[in-house]
């Protein structure tokens, strides 16, 4: 789940293409296709960074109308990345 124009996004298709899986990058749930599970067993899926969690749990509902198992999550990577703010968006500060 993801933009088109996303990098992130794009790298999680082409990866999972990449191992050999049939890979789509939809916007929500209404891009999905049920043609695309027919005699599939077992789906991953998977979001861009930014892509919000609302859009993923509208994926999973639309699977599950389709018939499709409850999700089982798989632990990730802890993410504790910190970005500081570019200096061009920092309000100065003064000292009382």
């Amino acid at each position: 789940v993801g933009s088109p124009n996303s990098s992130n996004s794009n790298r999680l298709r082409e990866l999972a293409e990449r191992i050999g899986a049939k890979a789509y990058l939809i916007d929500n749930e209404s891009q999905l296709q049920q043609a695309w599970f027919a005699g599939v067993t077992r789906i991953g899926l998977t979001a861009g960074a930014s892509a919000p969690e609302v859009l993923i749990q509208q994926v999973v509902t639309r699977l599950r109308e389709w018939g499709g198992n409850l999700p089982q999550e798989l632990d990730g990577r802890p993410e504790n990345v910190v970005f500081s703010m570019p200096k061009e968006l920092r309000i100065p500060t003064t000292t009382v």
